[in-house]
């Protein structure tokens, strides 16, 4: 069957026709595309003919020139003492940067800039000449050829190479200084610390402008460091092309509560001592034991701030250059080590006023409670002896327990608390746990739990041995014994400020619980100020002065080794405490160490100095003036103030030609009148002779060398708990996770 449609008609598509307004549409369009194009083309030629030259130099620039992208560096935020002193800051600096493919795009452009690096910047010729011409460095635009050279110098190069017609050079010469090309300066910062190795434990460094491990540099980096910025696009001289700029964020600056006179005056004493007898160390600490503010610290080995990595001040040059890399970091770390934040170790009877304190608290003794030393208590075949052994303090107050330092008496008072109510009361002041302080690795310590402390344990821990603390949580727990039993949690930094110097943040004192009551407070006060008046304390005595004290004598582990940790720990006024200081000196350089005079003679110069200075009434003084106070006779010779002076034979200060200095080294008459350089008195505005303000004195003559031994000597006494070092954190953020008065059972 044929199934084809040849018979049928195809039909047609319907045809779409353009109509008459469809190509009146088309028309139009093409019209204004075509006048589009006539007024581009006017324009194009307009701006060739106003403006050719310059773009096409712009073109022609940037063909030549490749996108190049610079940082911005990002200024440190300083760290200032609580007067506003700068104790860190950063200071611009420039690296100078060759660049040897410019230099090298003309011959009569490489000795001219050859001769300027020289001249301005003293760079060897033959180096900077090996950069030009070594096939691997001649076409590099980048190769730094100095570090951080001062704007003086930026500014004495950039005046060499454009010298004006005034600068009396020949035509030669002018014209040979237009030919140094290819010279840039690159910004950058560089750490600076105006007061060297003071406070260098406390303020800490950076080896780069963002890196910091140690001190306050350390733990308020993130604080401290800004954000770099940015400038990008095509560099030519020659070109108009404007960079990109994203501008650099400058890092917060931090003030403290750092006194730097304070230190200073701390410092004199601690460099007096290790002069006159030396210890392998010696730290201290000067607290506010109202707010918890650190007013001085000094934690062991200094060292320059500005060249941290010198290790001179502790090692001969024989021994560094002994060390391999190894022993040579290990030194390092152990310079910068802050012992009174760090180091954990056996405090000795410095804890007794925080034990009885605590017994108190709890009812376990009343005030009216008295103790029978014998000598000795006997803890089956273990024999733990107080100090005075064989001889015995007898019937003894509470006062007295403190005034002599019995450790019978303490050991009696610990057994009347029990092993579970002495710990949560050691927990309850922050021993075995970090106080928060704002310093990383804070050390923690190790004390006994209740499956670990036995009886002998409890007895030698109620006198600060057989378990570990720091010297923060020493100072901060008697901190809160003196203040009334207000627990504050330690703190370098008051506020922060922005780049321009407005307050960002203000820290205010963290009252972090109640330990005591305030009149029990009071009463370990006068107990404390009886250890001075009469007791083992009486050797850091301040003329015109009340205070109270405390000392403690430790002997180290393994006992009977003869090594000793000696400390004192005290206060003034005693009703109104403003200061709280504590000093440790680890094993004097002296055969008997077992002496807590030592640290006393420390403390006392401090006092006698720091008390005037920070304004604090001598609430002893009749008058009202300041009186003498006999310091330690083996200060003399060997105190010297922080400008290099001297303290000659009458105890004044002296400079290098002996004369007359104050205390910030300006020179005075005998009177304590200013002199000028020449001699002649300074004038104040009304024509009258000035007076210092900083006069100091520093009399000696002391020959009392007494013993005071509150240690226990017995090879039996168990050794402190075991330490770990995972205690050791970098950061201590966190807020002081010690119990709270309700676990401790203080309502």
């Amino acid at each position: 069957m044929n199934n084809s449609n040849t018979g049928k008609k195809r039909r047609r598509k319907p045809q779409r026709k353009i109509n008459y307004n469809m190509k009146k549409k088309l028309v139009m369009l093409f019209g204004m595309v075509l006048l589009a194009l006539v007024v581009l083309t006017l324009r194009i030629t307009y701006i060739n003919a106003t403006s050719g030259t310059k773009y096409k130099k712009q073109v022609l620039s940037q063909a030549q020139q490749k996108y190049t992208s610079q940082v911005l560096p990002a200024k440190r935020g300083d760290i200032y003492d609580r007067n506003g002193n700068i104790l860190a800051t950063s200071n611009k600096v420039y690296n100078v940067i060759l660049d040897c493919k410019t230099t090298n795009s003309d011959t009569d452009y490489v000795e001219p800039t050859i001769k300027a690096l020289n001249e301005v910047f003293g760079l060897d010729e033959e180096e900077i000449r090996s950069l030009l011409s070594d096939t691997r460095t001649n076409e590099s635009q980048y190769q730094v050829v100095m570090k951080q050279a001062t704007m003086d110098k930026k500014k004495e190069f950039e005046d060499y190479q454009s010298a004006g017609v005034d600068s009396g050079l020949t035509k030669a010469q002018a014209a040979e200084r237009a030919n140094v090309k290819g010279v840039w300066f690159e910004e950058d910062y560089l750490r600076s610390y105006p007061f060297n190795e003071t406070a260098c434990d406390t303020i800490g460094f950076t080896l780069e402008r963002d890196v910091a491990d140690v001190g306050l540099e350390g733990y308020y980096n993130s604080t401290l460091t800004g954000v770099d910025g940015r400038q990008y696009g095509y560099i030519n001289n020659d070109s108009d092309v404007e960079q990109t700029i994203i501008a650099a964020t400058n890092g917060k600056s931090i003030q403290t509560s750092i006194d730097i006179g304070a230190q200073q005056i701390v410092e004199k004493y601690v460099n007096g001592f290790k002069e006159a007898m030396g210890a392998q160390n010696i730290g201290v600490i000067v607290e506010n034991p109202s707010t918890g503010e650190i007013i001085a610290m000094d934690g062991g080995d200094r060292y320059d701030l500005n060249n941290p990595r010198d290790l001179s001040n502790v090692y001969s040059e024989e021994e560094i250059k002994a060390m391999n890399d190894v022993e040579t970091v290990k030194a390092l770390n152990g310079m910068w080590s802050n012992f009174t934040v760090t180091d954990a170790y056996e405090p000795g009877s410095v804890v007794k006023p925080i034990v009885m304190a605590a017994a108190l608290e709890k009812g376990a003794i009343q005030e009216s409670d008295t103790f029978v030393c014998d000598g000795a208590q006997v803890f089956g075949d273990t024999t733990i002896k107080c100090a005075v052994w064989p001889d015995a303090h007898g019937t003894q107050t509470l006062g007295e327990v403190i005034a002599n330092s019995c450790n019978d008496a303490m050991m009696q008072i610990g057994a009347k608390m029990g092993a579970i109510q002495f710990i949560k009361s050691q927990s309850l002041f922050n021993f075995g746990t970090r106080t928060g302080i704002d310093l990383p690795n804070e050390g923690a310590g190790i004390i006994h739990t209740k499956d670990t402390m036995g009886e002998t344990e409890l007895a030698c821990s109620a006198f600060g041995q057989g378990f570990t603390c720091t010297m923060i949580q020493e100072i901060n727990a008697m901190s809160s014994v003196i203040n009334g039993g207000y627990y504050y949690q330690p703190h370098l930094v008051t506020k922060i400020l922005d780049s321009s110097g407005s307050t960002v943040k203000t820290v205010t004192p963290t009252l972090l619980k109640q330990t005591i009551s305030s009149a029990i407070s009071a009463d370990i006060r006068s107990y404390m100020a009886l250890s001075v008046q009469q007791g083992t304390s009486r050797h850091s005595k301040v003329q015109g002065y009340s205070s109270g004290g405390k000392t403690g004598t430790a002997e180290k582990y393994p006992r009977g080794n003869g090594k000793y940790l000696v400390s004192f720990i005290g206060f003034a006024p005693v009703d109104d405490p403003a200061v709280v200081i504590y000093v440790v000196v680890d094993e004097p350089n002296v055969d008997d160490q077992a002496n807590s005079t030592y640290p006393q003679y420390i403390a006392q110069g401090i006092l006698s100095e720091l008390l005037p200075y920070l304004n604090v009434k001598p609430d002893e003084s009749e008058d009202g003036t300041v009186p003498e106070t006999e310091l330690w006779e083996g200060f003399k010779g060997h105190l010297k103030t922080t400008s290099g002076g001297e303290v000659d034979g009458d105890g004044n200060l002296v400079d290098a030609e002996g004369n007359l200095i104050d205390w910030e080294g300006n020179r005075i008459d005998e009177n304590g009148y200013l002199l000028d350089e020449n001699g002649n008195h300074v004038l104040d505005e009304n024509g009258n002779y000035k007076m210092s303000t900083n006069l100091v004195s520093a009399s000696s003559g002391s020959t009392e060398t007494e013993s005071s031994r509150d240690a226990v000597s017995n090879p039996d006494a168990p050794a402190p708990p075991e330490d770990d070092n995972s205690e050791t954190t970098q950061d201590n953020n966190a807020e002081t996770d010690g119990i709270t008065n309700e676990e401790a059972g203080l309502e």
